[in-house]
């Protein structure tokens, strides 16, 4: 069984909003004002994780991934363009602007509790989609990299709090920012 795991940048204001500033908010683009290294190698220390599950986007993350990471050179970048990715989305998607991509067929809950059954489903920004997700109780374990700077508006990924029957497993350096695991306590 796998779990489905949320990677999200924040601010210290826990805004997860318009972190590379494409958005146009006047708050946006906070964590590259740290450089690129955000975005390079695993900072979210997921390891073999990334390789054995199933990455889930939101269709407007994945359409702004979709432009970047095709591009890119490097392992971090042959890894993001080879493992399997589903997109959430009404709209479709065309699958062939990022190797191994589809949109998700059907009902996003019941395709992602299918999939945390066989293997971990990480999905990567996309608020709506995280939201859907906790609303439905599927989030097993929330991976958060917070950067030392206050948006003071923006969207929260703890809107209403910290979600409870989270712990915290781990806290550790990541460059400028500090990367924090909560990972549920199912028992």
């Amino acid at each position: 069984m796998g779990d489905v795991i949320v990677i999200q940048f924040a601010t210290l204001d826990g805004v997860v909003s318009d972190p590379d500033g494409r958005a146009g908010t006047g708050y946006g683009g906070w964590a590259f004002r740290f450089g690129p290294g955000p975005v390079t190698d695993d900072k979210f220390r997921l390891g073999a994780r990334m390789e054995q599950g199933v990455q889930l986007y939101g269709r407007r993350t994945w359409e702004h991934f979709a432009q970047l990471w095709p591009g890119r050179d490097g392992d971090f970048a042959k890894l993001m363009n080879t493992v399997p990715k589903r997109v959430a989305t009404r709209t479709g998607i065309d699958a062939g602007a990022w190797p191994n991509s589809a949109a998700v067929e059907g009902d996003l809950l019941a395709w992602v509790a299918g999939e945390r059954a066989r293997r971990d489903v990480v999905v990567i920004g996309s608020l709506s989609v995280v939201h859907a997700l906790a609303a439905a109780d599927l989030v097993d374990e929330y991976r958060v990299l917070t950067f030392p700077t206050v948006a003071g508006a923006g969207d929260r990924l703890f809107a209403t709090g910290t979600p409870a029957d989270f712990q915290f497993t781990g806290v550790e350096s990541a460059g400028p920012a500090v990367l924090t695991m909560l990972r549920r306590d199912r028992e």
